[in-house]
């Protein structure tokens, strides 16, 4: 099983490094190659994704990535910024599908920033499509305006559109998840004023025909926003586009306690995947060792699952995971009074024994 490792910048190489320290202690033999991804391949390669790093990532059964970005990058060209090689990776390894579970353990009840009973036992799987919508929508750019009222001044520019098969795939995706877990999917959309929106909403209502068992609702992605806060346990499967689950999955992931604790897996069609934490490379606290390296760590737990169809095994991480926070262990993004305040490496270490 052979498996790319691409720490990437900020805190990535920290948390993976906790993360590949898990994946050899579960006993199995894994094929472990690291190459450079982001702004480190820049500074190496002079591109945040170089084609040895694709090349690697398309040889092996799986990827487990870091994270990607540096404030240094920001004058950069746009093809040049490390996020591009996060983008270039889903793009030409098609990984379309992306699971984002939010789950806020009993422990973790207390760091969320909301009330006890609101987050208490929450469960909710959002499945965001990947390879369409205005992140890879043309024509983009940056033009000279035609409106009368600002003619001459610059404007910027992008497209949103998605074809039906790309909303197919990705309906199909969510409604298979919802027939393992409560048999419901919430599509969120913004149909009243979207075309992209209003043919996506068509497309799941067709595809729902196929899935008499499973209960779809419709809802528009600002009372979405508004619904995760106000009553996020309602939901199970959130299923939507790009652009809405970049920015619904980092809501959903506060209610957990911390956007550290938030993993995910992006699928292509035969489920290989790339596997990386929701959050960002957090550069300002890169080299600290505070970094929350649990989010990661569930990726892995992710990828045995979803790849290699390790259940037990990832059974395993995750129940570690949870005897460790059940200790009182926390990283400083999840640390309450009355807890244990630890390190990325001592988290790391704790996760391992655990498991041994």
């Amino acid at each position: 099983m052979k498996i790319a490792v691409l720490p990437g910048d900020g805190i990535g190489p920290e948390i993976v490094a906790e993360a590949v320290k898990v994946l050899k202690t579960l006993g199995r033999k894994f094929d472990l190659e690291m190459a450079p991804v982001g702004g480190a391949a820049f500074d190496i390669a002079g591109h945040p994704l170089p084609a040895a790093t694709l090349t690697l990532a398309k040889d092996a059964d799986a990827i487990l990535f870091g994270a990607v970005g540096d404030w240094k990058y920001d004058s950069l060209p746009r093809e040049l910024r490390p996020e591009q090689a996060i983008l270039g990776l889903r793009k030409n390894l098609e990984l379309f599908a992306n699971f984002r579970p939010a789950i806020c353990y009993p422990e973790l009840t207390s760091a969320s920033s909301l009330k006890a009973e609101i987050v208490g036992g929450l469960d909710i799987l959002i499945v965001r499509e990947l390879n369409g919508d205005i992140y890879f929508g043309q024509p983009r750019g940056i033009r000279s305006s035609e409106l009368p009222l600002f003619k001459g001044a610059r404007e910027g520019f992008d497209t949103m559109h998605y074809s039906e098969p790309e909303v197919e795939r990705i309906g199909k995706v969510a409604f298979e998840a919802a027939r393992k877990r409560s048999k419901k999917v919430c599509s969120v959309d913004k149909a009243n004023v979207l075309e992209t929106s209003q043919l996506w909403r068509e497309v799941m209502i067709r595809i729902s025909k196929n899935y008499p068992d499973v209960h779809l609702s419709h809802m528009y992605v600002d009372n979405a926003a508004m619904q995760l806060v106000k009553a996020p346990k309602e939901f199970d499967v959130v299923v939507t586009g790009n652009l809405f689950g970049d920015i619904l999955s980092d809501e959903a992931a506060m209610l957990t306690g911390s956007i550290g604790m938030l993993p995910s897996a992006s699928l292509d069609i035969n489920n290989k995947g790339l596997y990386e934490p929701s959050h960002g490379s957090a550069p300002d606290i890169a080299g600290k060792g505070i970094a929350n390296p649990l989010a990661t760590i569930l990726s892995t737990a992710m990828m045995l699952r979803y790849s290699f169809g390790m259940g037990i095994e990832a059974d395993r991480v995750e129940s570690a995971v949870q005897k460790v926070l059940a200790q009182g262990l926390r990283t400083l993004d999840i640390y309450t009074d009355g807890t244990q305040k630890v390190s990325t490496r001592e988290m790391g270490d704790a996760v391992v024994k655990a498991l041994s």
